[in-house]
């Protein structure tokens, strides 16, 4: 089965296709409006299920609009309504809705329900989001970097504030493909040690660096990520507000980064928290670029996970 479940779990070679089936999509689309079919309809007869255990814009939207462009019919379901896990087992719920649909996209909470889905149902499984990963959202983070500046391979990314699923993605993509990291943030907060020796192993260099502007002056990108998970406690807002302000992305950071250094943050983002108005506006974020290849990296992703 042909399932999109990790960066570190889809062979670098396969990457490479995806994003360059992505590439060739959303040159092929020109200026087209975004809503509009393609061309090609490869999706054509397809019914795809999209499974939202956490709410969604971005994924939601890009999913869905992606579905439609290539031809295919989607399905929404939430959490609510399926109550995944819990009236019926994730593995029965896989091998039903594998009688009715062609490919499923989840997003969830714990990786053991991806696993779970992926294990028992019969077509494709696409990770849209769990509590350790994001492996829709770094495709389309390198899709966007090397619209702007070529070959990620070699380049040096700094991450700034907590070391959430995104930030292990990345981790997963430094080894697959060949870049550099530097996680600065709080000790409490730091990505998964296993990953961090993952990297390293396979050639990445990693850097732990509590010095935000040690961490930015090399960068050939600088992302960040909102500083608090939905549903977290008050209390523990509180907590990560005073842990990361010192890692707030914002203007004087960035005075110590190179000038062609690119900004990304994947949305929604808490304009004032861990990203500036004059930042995220400002002449080296790409964030809306990268925003919209969601989009066409997903579209390529369902392709893949199809064979069409």
């Amino acid at each position: 089965m042909t399932n999109f479940l990790d960066i570190h779990t889809t062979p670098t070679d396969e990457l490479r296709a995806i994003l360059d089936q992505a590439n060739a999509m959303k040159a092929a689309r020109g200026m087209r409006p975004k809503g509009t079919p393609d061309d090609e309809l490869p999706l054509q007869g397809r019914v795809v299920a999209l499974i939202f255990e956490k709410p969604s814009t971005r994924t939601r939207v890009s999913f869905d609009v992606g579905v439609r462009q290539m031809g295919g019919t989607s399905m929404v379901l939430s959490g609510a309504e399926m109550q995944l896990g819990h009236g019926e087992t994730i593995a029965d719920t896989a091998r039903v809705l594998s009688r009715y649909v062609d490919l499923i996209m989840i997003r969830t909470f714990g990786e053991d329900i991806l696993q779970e889905m992926a294990e028992h149902a019969s077509v494709p499984v696409i990770n849209g989001l769990t509590d350790s990963s994001h492996p829709c959202q770094i495709m389309a983070d390198v899709m966007t970097f090397e619209e702007h500046r070529g070959p990620i391979r070699g380049k040096r990314i700094a991450w700034m504030g907590d070391g959430n699923n995104v930030a292990q993605s990345f981790l997963h993509a430094a080894a697959s493909f060949g870049f550099h990291f530097t996680f600065s943030g709080p000790e409490a907060l730091d990505p998964d040690p296993r990953l961090v020796g993952a990297a390293r192993k396979a050639g990445s260099e990693v850097r732990i660096e509590r010095d935000p502007e040690a961490a930015v002056r090399d960068a050939d990108l600088v992302v960040t990520d909102t500083w608090v998970s939905m549903g977290d406690a008050e209390s523990s807002r509180q907590r990560r507000h005073n842990l990361l302000r010192p890692y707030q992305l914002n203007e004087r950071l960035m005075g110590h980064a190179p000038k062609d250094a690119l900004v990304m943050h994947c949305l929604p983002a808490h304009r004032g928290e861990e990203i500036t108005d004059a930042v995220l506006d400002g002449p080296q974020s790409v964030i809306f670029d990268e925003a919209e290849n969601r989009l066409h990296a997903q579209k390529a992703i369902m392709r893949w996970c199809l064979g069409v």
